[in-house]
């Protein structure tokens, strides 16, 4: 009797579990497509689509499956290895590498722009050096927006390392632009997803769900394998009045929630600030007041290159306004001219005019939309505020607009420009107030929703400074996850995530890949320190004439200053240089030492001592010895 009522028992318990919505709520739109090549090659895109149509399907079987499956199954599976090459205390730089068994995939693969310091450093990329010692068992990099910060160190990871590229369209679009600068573009292998669709490359099966951001395109990632669902959000803000593209897919992020979600890895740009981000659309109703406020002044717009929906309603309120447009920046034309070409830019033929030609246009007539938002020095902007841009000569019938927040570390270079701009008699408009710039990262609320919905066994802050990680980890407790459950890494940090908990492996050796022109990783850290240096010490040059049998000096030691002293005003600071360096060489002679570089390294010490005695700074000293 008690084992019939058992059975009974099961059995309904077995028919409540067939009733359950399982993966019904998943996104049905958007199943097309999955892995389409971006290049001409056309019959292998076929087959890559129709493979993604395939696993979409077993993904939706699979997941309505999870919660089905056995907490001894789930323990017993082999952990999800994630290694962070970029992007942890730091803005910039973003790229993470997930591993299970063979199967490696990255997500991002971003840069950095070089802080003050980096003297004449023009981009700072990851090192990539655990990627190239694994090249065999990378099955592809997935990237989740169009933004300089996720992809910009592509060309540079493709020169080394050859692997497939999934992103959406548009994503796909800005990193073709780039390659096509590297002429990397026929070799590479790049493939066009959609949001909804899934990949499954090895071990791994990857979906793409749609975000918003401050560029269309956005899509965040739920990475399955054995080990279980990791969500990376990537950037993201829950808009409910986006300026194009739909709003954030809470209702698939919501159903990976219910089915199950090992860890989430979510962006903590905006981790301190708290309530919700604003809406896109609200910039637009501040640009119609602004352009009004301007008169017959002509406006000039500063703003990210990247913010596609910025400029969409700048050439919207232009043209509204009876204003043409002009653009200035390498990287603004580019984005402008891909965006307009795929379609997620509506610009009336005519609306847009050369920048040289902006001069024929009366000031009322004319819109200027500009790089530099940040203050770059060699940027539009900052040569417009430093009279020397080719065509624009800022003055007071100007109407500036810097519509961006300063990136954490930019604040002192944006205050130079405006400060130069109203040297200039232009008014500048920059102030948050002004409702000028809305952030595309979540505020606190947002983020805590977005934990709320997923609801991750293990959380892991990414995508922020130190402060930014921390915050988020201390919202994540007030969700009511564990603390145990939530890791703070760091660039470098390799670690094991699985069903019984995260687990340390250690900290690869990861450093700052320079780019100075067309050399890449070619200048280190004792070249920066060098040039720093010379930058705030100078140059002080010792060169020697010596006989190289007897060690006698032929000629010299003469003194050279390069932005030290003025010689000129220096004779006895220089005097004094030039019989220390002699009483060091002829003491090493004396010594019976003839070693080049001994004595070098003796002239060195000795004129260096002095110069900072006397002076108090420390100059940069080259010694240089000639045998005779």
């Amino acid at each position: 009797m008690i084992q019939n009522d058992a059975k009974k028992e099961r059995q309904a318990k077995k028919s409540n579990q067939k009733k359950q919505p399982g993966a019904k709520m998943q996104n049905q739109s958007g199943r097309k497509n999955a892995g389409r090549q971006a290049s001409s090659k056309r019959n292998d895109a076929k087959k890559t689509i129709t493979q993604g149509s395939k696993n979409t399907k077993r993904a939706k079987n699979n997941n309505q499956n999870t919660k089905r499956r056995s907490n001894s199954k789930q323990t017993t599976a082999a952990p999800v290895k994630i290694t962070f090459l970029g992007g942890l205390n730091e803005i910039g730089k973003n790229i993470t590498v997930y591993e299970y068994g063979s199967d490696m995939i990255v997500v991002d693969c971003g840069l950095a722009f070089p802080e003050q310091d980096m003297l004449g450093i023009d981009l700072v990329i990851p090192d990539f050096s655990y990627l190239k010692e694994n090249v065999d068992r990378i099955r592809g990099v997935f990237i989740t927006h169009g933004h300089e910060d996720h992809i910009g160190a592509i060309p540079y990871l493709l020169r080394e390392v050859n692997v497939p590229v999934y992103g959406t369209r548009l994503t796909i679009g800005l990193i073709e632009g780039k390659l096509k600068e590297h002429n990397l573009l026929s070799s590479a292998k790049l493939n066009v997803i959609e949001a909804g669709d899934t990949v499954k490359l090895g071990a791994f099966s990857v979906e793409a769900i749609h975000v918003n951001h401050s560029i269309p395109d956005a899509v965040g990632y739920a990475i399955s394998s054995k080990a279980g669902v990791i969500v990376q959000t990537g950037d993201f803000k829950i808009d409910s009045t986006p300026i194009n593209g739909g709003m954030i897919d809470i209702n698939r992020f919501s159903t990976i929630g219910a089915e199950g979600v090992l860890c989430m890895l979510s962006d903590s740009t905006n981790a301190e600030r708290p309530g919700y981000t604003e809406s896109e659309r609200k910039v637009g109703e501040s640009l119609e007041t602004l352009f009004s406020k301007a008169g017959k002044r002509r406006i000039i717009l500063a703003t990210f290159a990247s913010n596609v929906h910025r400029v969409q309603q700048v050439i919207n309120v232009a043209k509204k306004m009876g204003r043409k447009v002009a653009l200035s920046g390498r990287s603004l034309e580019n984005v402008i001219s891909i965006g307009a070409e795929m379609g997620y830019l509506d610009v009336e033929e005519g609306q847009i005019v050369s920048i040289d030609m902006v001069n024929k246009y009366p000031a009322e007539d004319m819109v200027i939309i500009t790089t530099g938002s940040q203050g770059e020095p060699m940027s539009a902007l900052t040569r417009m505020a430093f009279s020397d841009h080719r065509n624009v000569n800022v003055g007071p019938n100007d109407y500036v607009i810097i519509s961006a927040t300063p990136i954490p570390g930019n604040e002192k270079t944006v205050s130079n420009v405006i400060n130069e701009l109203m040297k200039l008699g232009a008014e500048v408009i920059y102030e948050k107030t002004d409702g000028i710039h809305v952030s595309g990262h979540a505020c606190q609320e947002e983020l805590k929703l977005m934990m709320g919905i997923i609801k991750p066994k293990f959380f892991i802050p990414v995508h922020g400074e130190q402060k930014h990680l921390r915050k988020h980890a201390m919202l994540a407790q007030s969700m009511g996850i564990d603390q145990k459950n939530i890791y703070v890494a760091d660039n470098g940090a390799q670690i094991e995530v699985s069903q019984n908990g995260i687990k340390e492996l250690g900290k690869l050796p990861v450093a700052k890949i320079f780019v100075d022109g067309s050399g890449v990783g070619d200048v280190g850290n004792v070249v920066i320190h060098d040039r720093k240096r010379l930058s705030e010490d100078g140059l002080i040059v010792v060169t020697v004439s010596i006989d190289g049998v007897t060690g006698d000096i032929i000629a010299g030691p003469e003194i050279i200053s390069r932005g030290f002293v003025y010689v000129k005003e220096s004779e006895e600071l220089i005097d004094d240089a030039r019989d220390i360096a002699r009483y060091a060489i002829e003491d090493c002679v004396n010594k019976g030492s003839l070693d080049w570089n001994t004595i070098k390294g003796r002239v060195r010490d000795e004129v260096s001592h002095l110069m900072f005695e006397k002076t108090g700074r420390n100059p940069m000293i080259l010694a240089i010895v000639m045998e005779v």
